[in-house]
């Protein structure tokens, strides 16, 4: 239970919130509501589109040398691959999530955890999610880790006990930017899909795409097999072929040239290069 004392700050920040509802210092207000009671070291609120790239709406507290690496980078091609957007497009219902409740088993140990995660200072994050309509969703992602304390589960807990009254306030909120917006683009796993499959057409074979796609998404060996329906050995031998067929040698490497041939930033030697269709004309055509 919230001290008396904590409970009377929630309460004025949270006044101050409503107050400033559909006014332009509301997101400020509303961060500032609920870091009264845990805090918080960065923010981001997204307008999240299914089949589309998602449109920062918020920001504060990133650091000045990981915003181009976020806000550009991330906005442009690194949404492809990550776990709540994905989540979000099967049809994450809104409530309050941390990323482990979200994320493949071996999201943590990914090159794509590393990059946009620890590479943007976050250890973890966890969201609130509300839902505009049928296609757009808010996301107001809160991240802590690398100055500060991670989440504690307690932390966690009081935080989805707020997601009642957060959810109605933002919904009010940001109705309306809803509906100026139009959602975009076909299924958001399509768009994945053939993005992979140009990525690797007449070099790679059906389930070499397919474990290479898992493995950037941040899924196990194991996990991969249980959802391909094979033997662990078999998606090992996967992807030492596609590694192989690549000339690369590592996970790390294998994202690297994926992230940097979605944006047109590298040229790869003509025997290994994937036919003219470009991942700009079919996945990185839907970014921001």
């Amino acid at each position: 239970m919230l001290a008396p004392d904590s409970l009377q700050r929630w309460h004025q920040a949270l006044a101050r919130a409503m107050a400033a509802c559909h006014g332009a210092q509301f997101a400020e207000t509303l961060i500032d509501a609920l870091a009264s009671l845990v805090p918080v070291e960065s923010v981001m609120i997204n307008l999240e589109r299914i089949g589309g790239a998602p449109r920062l709406l918020y920001e504060r507290g990133i650091p000045a040398e990981n915003r181009e690496l976020l806000l550009q980078r991330y906005f442009s091609r690194g949404y492809l691959l990550d776990p709540f957007c994905l989540a979000v497009d099967k049809g994450l219902p809104e409530g309050f999530y941390s990323l482990g409740e979200i994320a493949p088993d071996d999201f943590f140990d990914s090159q794509y955890y590393k990059t946009y995660y620890l590479g943007a200072g976050s250890v973890e994050d966890c969201y609130f999610m509300l839902e505009l309509d049928g296609q757009q969703r808010i996301s107001i992602s809160l991240y802590n880790g690398l100055s500060a304390r991670p989440f504690q589960a307690e932390q966690l807990q009081l935080l989805r006990s707020l997601a009642p009254v957060i959810l109605e306030l933002g919904r009010q909120h940001w109705r309306e930017v809803g509906n100026a917006e139009q959602a975009q683009g076909a299924d958001f796993e399509q768009q994945l899909r053939e993005a992979f499959m140009s990525f690797g057409e007449g070099l790679l074979t059906a389930r070499e795409l397919e474990v290479c796609h898992l493995l950037l998404r941040g899924h196990s060996a194991k996990s991969s097999a249980r959802l391909l329906e094979i033997s662990s050995e078999t998606v090992r031998m996967h992807r030492k072929n596609l590694y192989t067929k690549l000339q690369i040698g590592s996970q790390a490497e294998l994202f690297s040239l994926f992230i940097a041939w979605l944006g047109g930033e590298t040229d790869r030697p003509a025997a290994q290069q994937p036919p003219a269709v470009s991942a700009r004309g079919r996945a990185a055509s839907h970014s921001a």
